[in-house]
């Protein structure tokens, strides 16, 4: 059974960036998508983005299309999320997630954005 481990969050002041690493383990990253999603206080889970297994191509929510940027090292078994131009807005626990799926994620990483 695939495990995933995030880390990388932390305290960034408006603007700033963050990147976040999803380390897998338990099977070979070649065989999943990996997806992010985010959980703000209050509010349910949603999709940041899936990035694909063959050319590390990814889809994004439109609310981080052009800041956020989703990558995966396979011989490492990690996926990273370089989160740019960071907003209040983007604070919440962040997850990745086997195969895309809400479900299958792993303990999450906090992302605070604050001055």
């Amino acid at each position: 059974q695939v495990q995933l481990v995030e880390s990388g969050g932390g305290l960034v002041q408006p603007g700033g960036s963050l990147r976040l690493s999803c380390a897998v383990s338990g099977d070979t990253l070649d065989y999943y998508t990996i997806g992010w999603f985010r959980q703000a206080p209050g509010k349910e889970r949603e999709g940041v983005s899936c990035i694909s297994i063959s050319d590390g191509s990814a889809d994004y929510a439109t609310s981080v299309k052009g800041r956020f940027t989703a990558s995966r090292d396979n011989a490492k078994n990690t996926v990273y999320l370089q989160m740019n131009r960071l907003k209040p807005e983007d604070t919440a626990i962040y997850y990745c997630a086997a195969n895309c799926n809400p479900a299958a994620t792993g303990q999450g990483t906090q992302v605070t954005v604050s001055s």
